[in-house]
């Protein structure tokens, strides 16, 4: 078990990835669920059951807090602390966990870097986006910009977006040390605006949105 990356986010927020190799046990004595958790918890099997465990730990951990929040979710699915005001997010690829909490709406994604995501990529990549990618590097900024539409759809939290009509990221250079860029959700008459932060962590890829 291990916290293999943690970053505060200015001016508030931090987010962090746990290494998941220990099992449910070990969350289930450190972690003092509310009976609303305890009763979503039951409706989860096998490896749902793991991830939902380690988010709820890696959240309090990451708090610093002696008593924890309860963790729940909204008609939508997106889960919120409750009586808080930071907002929250989760995502969880392969034995890793990722959360975020800030002030402002906010998501993450991480994911175990495969090559798979070359041949998904029309899916979710637009022209516009497709024309700054470097062709040697197309496997890392495809990661990069799905979790930026993963986090920014994530921050949103009312569904129904494509990633491609109504999502859109700015022309970026991927650094594997860390980059911001910007991101955007136009949907009839909505508008949203984010800031974007990529980083590659060991063979994951984690991003993060904050709504601006």
């Amino acid at each position: 078990m291990s916290l293999i990356f943690k970053t505060d986010i200015i001016p508030k927020g931090v987010a962090g990835v746990w290494h998941n190799t220990e099992g449910d046990e070990f969350f289930e004595q450190e972690l003092i669920l509310f009976g609303e958790e305890k009763e979503e918890l039951k409706t989860l099997k096998a490896r749902k059951r793991s991830e939902w465990l380690s988010s709820r730990y890696l959240l309090h951990l990451l708090s610093e807090r002696v008593i924890r929040g309860a963790c729940l979710k909204d008609q939508y699915g997106k889960p919120y602390l409750k009586d808080s005001d930071y907002h929250i997010s989760i995502s969880h690829s392969s034995e890793y966990t990722a959360v975020i909490a800030a002030p402002v709406s906010v998501g993450v994604d991480i994911q175990v870097i495969v090559p798979k995501i070359n041949r998904i990529a029309p899916r979710f990549v637009r022209d516009d986006e497709f024309i700054n990618i470097p062709e040697d590097e197309h496997t890392h900024y495809f990661h990069a910009i799905w979790g930026a539409k993963e986090s920014m759809y994530k921050s949103y939290g009312k569904k129904e977006l494509d990633f491609k009509t109504h999502m859109k990221v700015s022309a970026f250079t991927y650094v594997k040390e860390g980059c911001f860029f910007e991101g955007e959700i136009i949907k009839g008459h909505y508008y949203q605006k984010y800031l974007l932060f990529c980083k590659q962590i060991q063979n994951l890829i984690l991003v993060y949105a904050l709504e601006q």
